[in-house]
Protein backbone atom coordinates (compact mmCIF):
# COMPACT_ATOMS: atom_id res chain seq x y z
CA UNK A 1 0.00 0.00 0.00
CA UNK A 2 2.75 2.44 0.97
CA UNK A 3 4.10 1.97 -2.61
CA UNK A 4 0.70 2.79 -4.18
CA UNK A 5 0.64 6.15 -2.41
CA UNK A 6 4.14 7.00 -3.11
CA UNK A 7 3.77 5.99 -7.05
CA UNK A 8 0.32 7.97 -7.03
CA UNK A 9 1.93 11.03 -5.51
CA UNK A 10 4.63 11.24 -8.12
CA UNK A 11 2.37 10.61 -10.82
CA UNK A 12 0.35 13.22 -9.66
CA UNK A 13 2.68 15.88 -8.90
CA UNK A 14 4.83 15.07 -12.21
CA UNK A 15 1.37 15.45 -14.16
CA UNK A 16 0.77 18.39 -12.37
CA UNK A 17 3.91 20.40 -12.89
CA UNK A 18 4.16 19.53 -16.43
CA UNK A 19 -0.20 20.85 -17.15
CA UNK A 20 1.20 23.99 -15.11
CA UNK A 21 3.96 24.71 -17.49
CA UNK A 22 2.38 23.59 -20.21
CA UNK A 23 -0.36 26.07 -19.59
CA UNK A 24 2.04 28.87 -18.82
CA UNK A 25 3.54 27.96 -22.36
CA UNK A 26 0.28 28.24 -24.50
CA UNK A 27 -0.24 31.59 -22.19
CA UNK A 28 2.98 32.52 -23.56
CA UNK A 29 3.54 33.52 -20.24
CA UNK A 30 6.66 31.55 -21.17
CA UNK A 31 9.31 31.17 -24.41
CA UNK A 32 10.48 28.10 -23.44
CA UNK A 33 9.06 25.33 -20.02
CA UNK A 34 11.60 22.38 -21.80
CA UNK A 35 12.92 21.75 -18.30
CA UNK A 36 10.28 21.58 -16.12
CA UNK A 37 7.98 19.58 -18.36
CA UNK A 38 10.75 17.28 -18.31
CA UNK A 39 10.66 16.91 -14.72
CA UNK A 40 7.05 16.15 -14.66
CA UNK A 41 7.51 13.27 -17.14
CA UNK A 42 10.48 12.06 -14.95
CA UNK A 43 8.30 12.29 -12.23
CA UNK A 44 5.55 10.03 -14.17
CA UNK A 45 7.57 7.42 -15.20
CA UNK A 46 9.71 7.26 -11.54
CA UNK A 47 6.29 6.73 -10.14
CA UNK A 48 5.64 4.00 -13.24
CA UNK A 49 8.70 2.37 -12.11
CA UNK A 50 8.11 2.11 -8.26
CA UNK A 51 4.45 0.55 -9.38
CA UNK A 52 6.30 -2.22 -12.13
CA UNK A 53 8.87 -3.23 -8.85
CA UNK A 54 6.45 -3.20 -6.13
CA UNK A 55 3.80 -5.48 -8.25
CA UNK A 56 6.43 -7.51 -8.91
CA UNK A 57 7.63 -7.69 -5.07
CA UNK A 58 3.80 -8.39 -4.25
CA UNK A 59 3.35 -11.35 -6.49
CA UNK A 60 6.45 -12.57 -5.48
CA UNK A 61 5.55 -12.17 -1.51
CA UNK A 62 1.80 -13.80 -2.26
CA UNK A 63 3.37 -16.72 -4.05
CA UNK A 64 5.69 -17.38 -1.01
CA UNK A 65 2.79 -17.22 1.36
CA UNK A 66 0.89 -19.72 -1.00
CA UNK A 67 3.69 -21.81 -1.11
CA UNK A 68 4.19 -21.69 2.65
CA UNK A 69 0.56 -22.45 3.32
CA UNK A 70 1.45 -25.79 0.98
CA UNK A 71 3.84 -26.72 3.09
CA UNK A 72 1.92 -26.53 6.37
CA UNK A 73 -1.03 -28.20 4.77
CA UNK A 74 1.61 -31.26 3.74
CA UNK A 75 3.16 -31.37 7.12
CA UNK A 76 -0.65 -31.25 8.97
CA UNK A 77 -0.28 -27.92 10.61
CA UNK A 78 -3.51 -26.65 8.20
CA UNK A 79 -6.52 -28.26 7.49
CA UNK A 80 -8.73 -26.18 5.88
CA UNK A 81 -9.01 -25.77 3.18
CA UNK A 82 -9.63 -22.37 1.98
CA UNK A 83 -7.85 -20.39 -0.81
CA UNK A 84 -6.28 -16.70 -0.88
CA UNK A 85 -8.67 -13.74 -2.15
CA UNK A 86 -8.49 -11.61 -5.10
CA UNK A 87 -6.13 -8.95 -4.00
CA UNK A 88 -7.28 -5.84 -4.43
CA UNK A 89 -3.95 -4.11 -3.39
CA UNK A 90 -2.75 -5.50 -6.64
CA UNK A 91 -5.65 -4.92 -8.91
CA UNK A 92 -5.53 -1.16 -7.61
CA UNK A 93 -1.57 -0.86 -8.45
CA UNK A 94 -1.94 -2.52 -11.75
CA UNK A 95 -4.84 0.12 -12.30
CA UNK A 96 -2.68 2.75 -11.59
CA UNK A 97 0.04 1.66 -13.71
CA UNK A 98 -1.63 1.82 -16.49
CA UNK A 99 -3.17 5.14 -16.05
CA UNK A 100 0.51 6.21 -15.47
CA UNK A 101 1.97 4.61 -18.63
CA UNK A 102 -1.24 6.14 -20.58
CA UNK A 103 -0.41 9.75 -18.98
CA UNK A 104 3.61 9.43 -19.47
CA UNK A 105 2.97 8.49 -23.09
CA UNK A 106 0.51 11.03 -23.71
CA UNK A 107 2.98 13.72 -21.97
CA UNK A 108 6.24 12.32 -23.97
CA UNK A 109 4.59 12.25 -27.63
CA UNK A 110 2.03 14.70 -27.22
CA UNK A 111 -1.15 11.93 -28.52
CA UNK A 112 -3.62 10.88 -26.32
CA UNK A 113 -5.95 12.62 -23.15
CA UNK A 114 -3.01 14.34 -21.93
CA UNK A 115 -0.95 15.30 -24.78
Amino acid sequence: MSVIRTALSLIGFGFTIYQVFQKLLEAQVLRSAGAPRRFGELLVFLGVAMLVLGIGYHIAFMIELRNRRDEMKREGLVHAESGFPASLTLIVAIALLVIGVVAGASMTFNVGPFG
